[in-house]
């Protein structure tokens, strides 16, 4: 049957990219609703719903938007409906994307389970894998592939072979039910080498130690490296010194690769059902999860 939340909630944080203040409220909403985004502080209050084709960017995080709204940063509170069951949602927020919160997907898991889940009387409708079906981005090396199956699971692999941090990372998520634990606290991730033009492009005004996991790992002149410190607002460290930027250690070795799972999820969860089958995963990002998530929809839900 399908569910939605048994009370609304609300959290509050900056958004990456702007910096705003933001706030964004989950709202139970009927069968057959779906998972839609409403724009509450815009005239007429406009709303979209969450589903691959309405995706306009994914250059840094995933984008929904039409000519009345545009909405980012959306796949770590989808990721949360979708491994929490929840098929009907009225998301809510006041400004043009999701706050980024910590860069993970814990806060949002925390308050679902927090208001509670309640069955509906209505079938859920899956989007079921009868045999295999591959998407493949020759240029970016991307590759998604999905397998028949009783349940969901997610087998992916990140690859950054220029970077002695990070490399060749795996992530499982076996069954949905893994997600809260073993998924949804993992940060979103940045190298220090991308952070100076996103900067420059105003791309990440919100954007500090407290939410992303950030990489120190080609070497930089001292000057450099204490501009960027001083704009993050964190302590100077010697430019030789190269690791991650956080006081804080990782919850994991692999945090990255669980990550780049969990985005899987948020942006599959734009397929509009609950899947129920295998999906392995190399070199993921979010062009690429669209692209497949596009084509689940084409062959499964038209």
């Amino acid at each position: 049957m399908q569910q939605t939340l048994q009370d609304k909630f609300s959290l509050s944080g900056k958004g990456l990219h702007t910096g705003l203040n933001l706030t964004i409220t989950f709202c139970p909403a009927p069968a057959d609703h779906g998972l839609k985004v409403q724009r509450v502080d815009l005239e007429g209050s406009p709303v979209i719903e969450a589903l691959a084709e309405n995706v306009i960017d994914t250059s840094r995080g995933t984008v929904i938007g039409n000519a009345d709204l545009r909405v980012s940063t959306i796949e770590h509170g989808l990721a949360s409906l979708m491994a929490l069951g929840i098929d009907n949602c009225l998301i809510q927020v006041d400004g043009p994307e999701f706050p980024i919160l910590d860069g993970s997907a814990r806060f949002y898991v925390d308050n679902i389970l927090r208001v509670g889940i309640v069955r509906q009387d209505a079938p859920r409708r899956y989007l079921t894998i009868s045999e295999p079906l591959e998407y493949y981005d020759e240029i970016s090396g991307s590759c998604l592939r999905i397998e028949p199956s009783d349940h969901l699971s997610i087998d992916s692999t990140i690859e950054f072979h220029d970077s002695q941090f990070v490399q060749t990372q795996r992530a499982a998520m076996t069954d949905v039910n893994d997600f809260a634990d073993e998924i949804a606290s993992a940060r979103t991730f940045v190298f220090v080498r991308e952070i100076e033009p996103l900067l420059q492009m105003g791309l990440i005004k919100g954007g500090d130690l407290t939410n992303a996991l950030v990489i120190y790992e080609r070497r930089m002149s001292q000057q450099r490296l204490d501009a960027l410190a001083d704009t993050l607002g964190v302590e100077h460290r010697d430019a030789d010194h190269l690791g991650y930027l956080q006081q804080k250690p990782l919850t994991w070795e692999n945090e990255p690769a669980r990550h780049k799972l969990l985005d899987i999820l948020g942006d599959l969860a734009l397929v509009g059902r609950p899947i129920k089958g295998h999906i392995i995963a190399v070199r993921p990002g979010h062009k690429a999860n669209n692209k497949f998530a596009r084509l689940l929809r084409a062959k499964h839900c038209s």
